[in-house]
């Protein structure tokens, strides 16, 4: 490792409250080393404090890389989330400096490596040694839903081991805070990782992040105890379907108090899961166990001014009103007719359906024009807002047995591919499937598996 007289000081101005800039292998108190790791927004690597000689991980992230991913209300989400989070078994974030290029994270250097690599290289862990695990994990997400911090991608690579075999959750990147719920008080932005997501988050009606993390939590414990996944599929429709029906086997070689808990956590039915409290009162949970100490000390985190002022710049495509809303591969796997949980729980009347289609042939302006006018020739009107177009046929205003409204929304997927989706609000059943028909027919492509579907 290169000595400290090798280093070249980069600090400006007086104290903590500088700009740093990159010159060099310094950065204010701490000695820069090797890297520990690369991701898509930069690198990981080892620190020194110059004062007290220990070690730091320091995620270095580039702002325009950020910026170009079009990804900085994560990476503010996530340093707001750590300022929170207090606890031994959640990685600390410990400050926050910047410069015009880049931003860094002092985060608490954890030497063990990923929870995923040790199950990978060593296998299945006992019981005895995933309970004690286990009862950690339910330690820091408990405290994180009580801060009102819902993590929504706990998996084996988000969690770190230490020197002491203790385990740290790390990466709230895709974190959940209070004022990320609606009206209804439910979270509706589907993400996490396909192997641990919760079927919940696919059904597009909202869910509960307190829920569906401990449906993530559930799948981490049996991977702990028998060393494979759960649910498990090359085909993510086919994977997505065992996970909405809790299809998994679990070993007969597991104690009944282990299998009993894995049953009781991975309910497809997330009302009736079992909740965190009902875990911690679990007798298998139980032995052993001993709660751990949150540091709720008033330690503040440091955080420069400079790592917060990340803008994205919009195009003038995107500041149109009229752009079309953006979707993710799991909102893209939600619209199959066979991966669609909207009424899996509940059985859902034909007139509530919503209809999708793909298109291609078609520019989003041309698209939405098209639309107009092929519902303007069936005699309907249109309100345009926002992107969106509310087709409706009403006598003088009022609802009648001939009146039907049906809200109409383009979904981008890729520049040349896009996903209408029309939803009936209210009206006629004929007439709305009529509508649909003329559309889908009219500017559709020819159905494949996934993307032409009814609600089931």
């Amino acid at each position: 490792m290169v000595g400290r007289n090798n280093w070249n000081e980069i600090e400006e101005g007086v104290g903590r409250h500088q700009n740093l800039k990159e010159s060099g292998m310094r950065l204010g108190k701490y000695e820069l080393g090797r890297t520990l790791g690369e991701g898509n927004f930069g690198k990981v690597k080892l620190a020194k404090n110059i004062d007290s000689g220990l070690p730091f991980a320091v995620k270095i992230l580039e702002k325009k890389r950020i910026i170009d991913l079009k990804t900085t209300h994560q990476i503010k989400r996530e340093i707001a989330t750590l300022k929170l989070l207090k606890h031994p078994n959640i990685v600390r974030l410990h400050e926050v400096l910047a410069s015009k290029s880049r931003i860094y994270m002092v985060l608490e250097y954890v030497t063990g490596g990923e929870l995923f690599d040790r199950i990978a290289s060593s296998g299945r862990l006992s019981e005895a040694e995933g309970r004690k695990l286990f009862q950690q994990l339910i330690d820091g997400v408990s405290y994180c839903h009580n801060k009102g911090v819902f993590h929504r991608d706990l998996k084996l690579e988000n969690v770190l081991i230490d020197t002491k075999g203790n385990i740290k959750i790390t990466d709230f990147g895709l974190s959940a805070l209070p004022q990320h719920f609606r009206d209804d008080g439910l979270l509706h932005t589907t993400c996490g990782s396909p192997n641990y997501v919760a079927p919940e988050i696919l059904m597009n009606r909202g869910y509960n992040g307190a829920t569906s993390d401990i449906w993530s939590c559930g799948v981490i414990l049996y991977v702990i105890l028998t060393g494979y996944l759960p649910f498990d599929d090359r085909n993510l429709a086919v994977l997505y379907q065992k996970i909405f029906k809790g299809d998994c086997q679990i070993p007969k070689w597991l104690t009944p108090g282990a299998k009993n808990l894995i049953k009781r956590i991975l309910d497809p039915n997330p009302g009736a899961r079992i909740t965190i409290e009902g875990i911690k009162a679990n007798e298998w949970f139980k032995e052993g166990y001993t709660p751990a100490d949150p540091a709720d000390e008033d330690e503040d985190v440091y955080v420069d001014e400079e790592a917060l002022a990340v803008h994205e710049v919009l195009s003038e495509g995107e500041k149109c009103p009229e752009s079309p809303a953006l979707i993710n591969a799991f909102q893209l796997i939600g619209m199959s007719s066979c991966l669609d949980l909207s009424g899996f729980f509940e059985k859902e009347d034909v007139s509530d359906r919503k209809i999708r289609f793909t298109s291609t042939n078609h520019s989003l302006k041309d698209l939405l024009v098209k639309i107009e006018g092929i519902v303007n020739e069936m005699g309907y009107r249109v309100l345009k807002k926002n992107g969106k177009l509310k087709v409706l046929q009403e006598q003088k205003g009022q609802r009648s047995s001939g009146s039907l409204s049906v809200a109409a929304e383009v979904f981008e997927i890729s520049p040349s591919l896009y996903v209408v989706e029309l939803r009936k609000s209210y009206g006629d059943t004929s007439a709305y499937r009529q509508l649909c028909k003329k559309l889908s027919n009219d500017l559709g492509v020819p159905p494949s598996p996934g993307l032409l579907s009814t609600e089931v």
